[in-house]
């Protein structure tokens, strides 16, 4: 359902599809349909025995695979399985001239239709000879004759040339005759089609070699190369710009018809099955004259009044830019002291509790950065020290001049920018904090707001430093000198004070629309792979944004799409992968990974046993810097991937080099993004690539396209390389034989994880007298199961190796289970009931901190029982994990 048009927030203009916004660039002319093919000689020169594609748009289009051109025979029986007349025009002769005209047609322009193709496609990732199985066999009739007459006069003198008994209709053949050699002929025929039918449906040799003449084969290194070769990087600038064209958050027209254009680009690139999936979900905006932050005088009415919105930067053609707010915030009007209290920590409040000065009913003023990073926590800890509302701002010394160049020509935050963000509290309950646990779709069990975990229940607004410091400058001489650490670098500012009860009076009005089902959009499709379809490596970005969406998270979006364009181009090459391919565009991130999580929790069975991998792609580019945080269980796959990838600004090295320059490692995955409900949900292991290193305006109107352009990444170098590198880990993931996961690797964190958990526990007053002995012991077991498992990839390598290349059918049902048992691990390590007080978080190993979403927890529900101080709680905890560890591990060898 597209959203209504009584929006009152929703400022877009007439929002144009995406065929109108790119009319005239460099994808293409309105006049002239896209050709998602591209450069086709190009495209022959990189991918293995190549054949001319014919355009779609030629007039003839294209026959499908297997056509043949009508033959002028007629449709009796006898035309249709031979004859053995001795007619002149139908000579033995020109039958056999014309079976060898029809076999020698080369039917490789007319192969591009993927929906024929044959089913029995497989690829081993060798040097191997490419076949074509193209024969047709034809039998000749034979027809039984009737016994010669008798001469006239003979003893057959009664019977009439013209009659014929039984005996004579069916009489065998005399000995040396030309019909009984034909008989011997057609037995011995029908014996040798029975024989290779034998081979073909029984014999593992036969059934395996029948599904590598089936479908074409590609070279792996060609397919990668071909992959690499195909980023263009003015599409993806194209798409980046039509995606940041108009302020797009979720649930609004803007977001609506951004999903719209997001399903026709997926079907014109050639995805398969693809969905626009609408969920009901809880959402707030900002009404126009409903927020405000003002000092009151002491007759009650405001002496000033903070601007709060940025200075415009869309501009009427983009239908300005969105009002600044925070997503899930409460509603309400209060007033109160101001009271400064830095970071908004629990430390932080802490020292104002420690210095005598009374945080009931004040309102707080806290800065982004610092620890907890999220906003929400801030915002939540506030609450917990008796504050009745909070403003968040963005100083100067965390991101500002102090820190260098301000946007629009630098990235840092500068006067006016504001910090959008979600204080939803993503750590206890993701998704939407209506329907934890199930999707919310149409009749799902929904909990009122008022009694959600994921809320916070105190108002709160974003402001820009210039509106915070009017609010500084008023508390001078309230409460106490703060701390040298508590200064910020906020400019006119001669004395940083807490204030206390007798601050100025702050008023915080955030009268908002709420809306408890309010339609958002996933977009989802495939590519269905040719060997084990229903197992699935997903790549995923969310599409709606706080803003215009620049770098965070449309500069991902516009990868992704560069991506789908890339594969799409392979399928019309009559390329598939061995296992599926799902790309999806999610709605609702920017809240609170909404789109994502329904999705997941929709899908969660499905996923568990199916789901192979996730991929993320969130803000996309940032910096020239390559950073990835996953699952240690894709740590190889991704060290092969920058192996493969040169960065064009240093000397052409390869993205490992400069990995190993930094000492760079796959980094831990926390929550800040969609990869949280699959790793930590369902157990699909998870992986975020990115370039980033440098700060960026981050959800402010300042994180526009231009910003991108002239700042965040000029030219599009490293948009190139992330789209190449994210090309090559689908290819990994989705079309090796064997999968690329790292278990060994995997193993040897967790010893890591227990030893820090052990010296964790010994600063513990309730963890001294606990033991990780059982842990131990099921460590043990996994590192004895993953060596004793691995073993069978090398026999399976040689058994291959020593054939030439060909893999037994037999061999190749061991290795689709070898993959599924490899994908399970991480699922086998999910406890049903989830970490108490959190039950959606599943995984016994990993979750988000509660202390903050961007920090991740190893055995989060082991460091949460002892916290809690249950000593029995925390042994059965221990001793319910190292469980759940063991039987991972006998998993993997059943």
């Amino acid at each position: 359902m597209a959203p209504g048009s009584d929006d009152r927030y929703d400022l877009n203009p007439p929002i144009p599809t995406y065929d109108e916004a790119i009319a005239g660039g460099s994808w293409q002319r309105q006049d002239q349909p896209h050709s998602p093919i591209g450069d086709a000689a190009e495209g022959q020169s990189l991918l293995n025995n190549r054949h001319h594609l014919p355009s779609a748009n030629n007039g003839g289009g294209r026959r499908p695979r297997g056509y043949r051109p009508p033959t002028v025979e007629t449709d009796d029986e006898d035309s249709l399985l031979g004859s053995d007349s001795d007619s002149d025009s139908d000579s033995e002769a020109e039958h056999v001239q014309r079976e060898m005209q029809e076999m020698d047609i080369d039917d490789s322009e007319t192969r591009g239709g993927l929906r024929g193709r044959s089913s029995w496609g497989k690829r081993i990732g060798f040097s191997l000879p490419q076949w074509r199985w193209r024969w047709r066999w034809r039998l000749p009739q034979i027809r039984l004759g009737r016994t010669p007459a008798a001469p006239a006069g003979g003893d057959g003198a009664n019977s009439s040339a013209d009659e014929e008994t039984p005996g004579q209709r069916f009489a065998f053949p005399t000995l040396g005759s030309a019909a009984l050699f034909l008989i011997v002929g057609r037995v011995l025929a029908i014996l040798l089609v029975l024989g290779f039918l034998y081979l073909l449906f029984v014999s593992d040799m036969f059934s395996n070699m029948a599904r590598r003449m089936g479908s074409r084969m590609f070279d792996p290194a060609s397919v990668r190369n071909h992959v690499k070769m195909s980023v263009d990087p003015r599409k993806i600038r194209d798409t980046l710009k039509h995606y940041t064209g108009y302020a797009h958050i979720a649930g609004t027209a803007g977001d609506f018809a951004l999903a719209e254009d997001t399903e026709t680009l997926f079907r014109r690139y050639g995805l398969e099955d693809v969905t626009l999936d609408e969920y009901q979900v809880y959402l707030n905006y900002p009404k126009a004259d409903g927020r405000a932050v003002e000092i009151m005088g002491a007759d009650g009415k405001p002496t000033w009044s903070a601007k709060l919105d940025e200075d415009e930067k869309g501009g009427e053609a983009a239908g300005r830019q969105s009002m600044a707010f925070h997503g899930h915030s409460k509603s309400g009007d209060v007033k109160g002291p101001l009271i400064y209290a830095n970071y908004g920590s629990k430390g932080d409040f802490a020292q104002l509790k420690e210095k005598g000065i009374d945080t009931k009913g004040a309102i707080a003023l806290v800065r982004y950065g610092g620890h907890p990073l999220d906003a929400a926590l801030k915002v939540k800890e506030a609450e917990l020290a008796g504050f009745a509302g909070c403003l968040i701002y963005s100083d100067p010394a965390d991101d500002g001049f102090v820190k260098g160049a301000t946007a629009p020509g630098g990235p840092f935050m500068p006067a006016d920018g504001v910090h959008r963000t979600g204080v939803s509290l993503t750590s206890t309950l993701v998704g939407d904090p209506l329907t934890p646990g199930w999707g919310s779709k149409e009749g799902a069990l929904r909990v009122p707001p008022s009694e959600s975990l994921g809320l916070v229940k105190i108002p709160s607004l974003p402001l820009a430093w210039r509106d915070a410091q009017v609010l500084l400058q008023h508390l001078k001489d309230h409460g106490e000198r703060v701390p040298s650490a508590w200064v910020g670098g906020v400019p006119d500012i001669n004395q940083w004070w807490t204030g206390n009860a007798s601050s100025p009076i702050v008023r915080i009005k955030n009268d908002q629309d709420e809306m408890e089902k309010k339609p958002i959009w996933n977009v989802y499709g495939r590519i269905v792979g040719i060997e084990q379809n229903e197992k699935k490596v997903i790549i995923g970005n969310h599409r709606d944004a706080w803003g215009f969406g620049g770098p965070d998270p449309n500069s991902g979006t516009a990868i992704m799409t560069e991506v789908i364009r890339i594969f799409g181009d392979l399928m019309l090459q009559e390329w598939r992968p061995l296992r599926t391919i799902e790309f999806m565009s999610w709605d609702g991130g920017a809240y609170n990974l909404i789109g994502s999580t329904e999705y997941v929790e929709q899908n969660d069975e499905d996923l568990r046993r199916d789901g192979l991998a996730y991929i993320n792609i969130g803000a996309g580019v940032t910096g020239d810097s390559f950073h990835a945080s996953g699952s240690p269980i894709l740590n190889k796959a991704i060290l092969e991937v920058l192996n493969d990838v040169r960065d064009p600004n240093f000397n052409d090295t390869t993205l490992r080099a400069l990995w190993d320059d930094r000492q760079g490692q796959l980094e831990a995955l926390a929550g800040g993004s969609d990869y949280l409900p699959f790793q930590d949900i369902v157990g699909t292991s998870s992986i975020d690539m990115r370039f980033s290193g440098r700060a960026f305006p981050a959800q402010s109107s300042y994180a526009n396209f231009d910003w991108v352009e002239q700042v965040g990444d000029p030219g599009f170098v490293y948009h190139t390389l992330l789209t190449q590198a994210i090309c090559l880990l689908i290819l990994e993931l989705a079309d090796r034989p064997i999968m690329p996961f790292d278990l060994p690797h995997y193993a040897s964190a967790m010893g890591g994880w227990i030893h820090d958990l052990e010296g964790w526990l010994r600063n513990q007053p309730a963890g001294k007298t606990l033991s990780v002995l059982p842990l131990r012991d099921a460590h043990h077991s996994i590192l004895q199961s993953v060596h004793e498992f691995n073993k069978w990839e090398l026999s399976w390598e040689t058994s291959v190796i020593s054939s030439n290349g060909f893999e037994t059918a037999g061999l190749g049902r061991k290795r689709a289970e070898y993959n599924s048992r490899l994908a399970r691990f991480e699922s086998d390590l999910l406890d049903p009931i989830g970490i108490h007080g959190r039950a959606q978080f599943k995984h016994v190993l990993t979750a988000p901190s509660l202390e903050s979403v961007y920090e991740e927890e190893f055995f989060p529900s082991i460091r949460e029982a002892v916290t809690s101080g249950d000593a029995t709680r925390a042994n059965d905890t221990i001793a319910r994990v190292a469980d759940i560890m063991k039987k991972a591990a006998s998993r993997l060898l059943e």
